[in-house]
């Protein structure tokens, strides 16, 4: 089962369903999904229907630095722990919404990741106690102007761009992260190529140690960290992260209005 979160009839709305069909729910967030899955008898077809990102988080905690392959391909050393840093939420994207080439950068790069979807409230949790705080998972797209975040030194500004966290297309949530393939493609070509195995810390070992510092809530997101081999994109181009199991989130990149 895969959910889906659809513009429908004017509003948002829960689904629940497969790569081709799903039906709507009553349910119109997250934390309803529980107790709100009866279906209203109504189907969507998810080629065509209008795709909303699958979660409204209140915080987007992004690590940086989880691949070891990717640390090297920046000039940087594996970290001793995991590096943190956050993505406002009106950064979020829809699934084949486009993402918005800033004027004030002259490099933006995609980066593919797995995201981990929080299901109920976690505080302080034990890394063998993880997986019951989380929903499931789905693929994101932690967008960088890669040289403000250099001129900045610190993350905000060069992650926190409005559209820089595409995010879908559908949450799974019965699904072992533990060995995904991922792959990133720009206009067709593979440019990342990785599997979660090769995370420096775990899912497990980044809800501790993320649970130790701030209270994460249903719906917040945790994006786990991107493989080599990222790189920039232009207005006009298509980029597509995809991961095993969860499907393919794609966007194309436009110009920012001047």
């Amino acid at each position: 089962m895969k959910i889906y979160r659809v513009h429908h009839n004017g509003s948002a709305r829960y689904a629940l369903g497969d790569d081709r069909v799903a039906r709507l729910t009553l349910a119109r967030s997250i934390s309803d999904l529980g107790s709100a899955r009866e279906g209203t008898g109504e189907e969507v077809e998810i080629g065509s229907a209008r795709l909303l990102a699958p979660v409204v988080p209140g915080k987007i905690v992004a690590v940086g630095r989880n691949y070891a392959d990717h640390a090297r391909e920046l000039g940087n050393e594996v970290p001793a722990e995991p590096i943190l840093f956050l993505k406002p939420p009106s950064s979020l994207l829809d699934p084949r919404a486009e993402i918005e080439y800033p004027t004030i950068s002259e490099r933006v790069d995609f980066e593919g990741e797995l995201a981990i979807v929080i299901g109920r409230r976690a505080r302080r949790v034990k890394a063998a106690d993880w997986r019951g705080y989380v929903l499931g998972f789905t693929c994101a797209n932690d967008v960088t102007a890669r040289d403000l975040q250099k001129k900045d030194v610190q993350f905000i500004r060069g992650k926190g761009f409005d559209t820089f966290c595409p995010l879908g297309p559908s949450i799974v949530p019965d699904l072992d992260p533990a060995d995904l393939a991922l792959t990133t493609r720009l206009n067709g070509e593979v440019r990342q190529e990785g599997r979660t195995s090769d995370m420096i810390f775990p899912p497990s070992a980044l809800i501790e140690f993320i649970t130790a510092v701030m209270t994460l809530d249903p719906g917040d997101i945790v994006l786990t960290g991107t493989p080599a081999g990222v790189g920039p994109m232009k207005p006009g181009d298509q980029v597509e992260v995809e991961i095993e199991g969860i499907g393919i989130l794609a966007n194309r990149v436009r110009a920012a209005a001047q």
